[in-house]
Parts: structure tokens; sequence; C-alpha cells
């Protein structure tokens, strides 16, 4: 995005409060600035301070829902690189770089559920800093995400701190965003 939109909502929608992560409800005809949109979600200034909108509510904001937000259908399982890529319209909404390219993401297993019935994956995860409220948005973030692929019946994001998290884990692409390459 590049200039602030200002816009009504169209409707009550859930925000998360930045930096807090504390969810509430936003009412109808509210007036907010769109002053970032990264990954399908929004980051929105209204006069009650930094909010977040999640893909899913795009249409109080007057855009069209994504398919990415929609609930899934069944077919083929994602594969793992699906997964990845999925993670990657996941970010942290102060900071414009995804938290794979962030170096955020620790771990990730997908394995078999015992019914064959899907997949589940578990993921290991970080932030930038140990007292970040955005911290459960952001893994919540991450579960839906991967929950909306194919064939990904099971979902849990573990936030760890070990390894702390330090600039050196941010991938070029991240550096080139930041300016820091």
């Amino acid at each position: 995005m590049d200039k602030i939109q200002s816009v009504r909502l169209s409707r009550e929608c859930e925000v998360v409060q930045i930096p807090s992560g504390q969810r509430m409800m936003m009412g109808a005809d509210t007036p907010v600035d769109i002053t970032q949109s990264l990954g399908g979600a929004y980051t929105v200034r209204s006069p009650q301070g930094l909010f977040r909108i999640d893909a899913k509510d795009a249409d109080a904001l007057g855009f069209e829902v994504p398919e990415s937000a929609l609930s899934r259908e069944s077919g083929e399982p994602a594969t793992e690189q699906e997964v990845w890529d999925s993670l990657k319209q996941v970010y942290d909404p102060e900071i414009p770089v995804n938290i794979v390219d962030l170096g955020l993401v620790y771990d990730l297993v997908i394995d078999q559920l015992p019914d064959d019935s899907g997949r589940k994956v578990q993921m290991k995860m970080t932030l930038t800093a140990p007292g970040c409220g955005m911290g459960p948005a952001i893994a919540a973030d991450a579960q839906n995400r991967m929950l909306a692929l194919p064939g990904i019946d099971d979902a849990s994001v573990e936030v760890v701190w070990d390894p702390p998290w330090h600039q050196s884990m941010i991938t070029e692409d991240g550096k080139k965003i930041l300016g820091i390459a």
C-alpha cells in the first residue's frame, strides 16, 4: 500500500490492538486509516490507537475477502512448500517482513495423523522481543493459515525463546526489505 487510505468500517468486526495483542470489537462506521496491508491483514489507525484487521474481515474495509481467508475445502494435502508459503503471509503488524524471512520460525514438522484422516503440522517460533503483546495474535495467524491449507487437519504453534532471536536470523530477502543488506 503506497499511501494511507481513510475509510469507515462497513460493519462491526474483530480487531487486535497493537502492540498489546488484545482482541476486541470495533463498531460499524468507525473511521480508520489503513496504514499497512501485508499478507492479507491490515494495520489500521483509529482514534483509539493502532489495530490489526485480519483478511477474513477485509470486507469491513471495503475490500474483497481473499480466497485464502475463506474456509477450506478438501483436496490433495498441502505440500511442505505450500505450508512455508502460507507462513510467508504472516506478518508482525509493526514490521513489514513476514515471520519466515524474519527468521522467527525455528522448526516445522508435518506428520500424518494416526487415523490417516489428514496431516498435522507442529511449528516452533519465536518473537523479536519477549514482551511482544502481538505474539499470541501472530501465532494464531500462523496456525489459522496452516489450517486453511487442504489436508492440514491439525496445527499447533509453540512460541519458544531458545535460542533468543537476533537480527542475524533475518534472511537476505528480509534484510533487503528492511534496508539492512
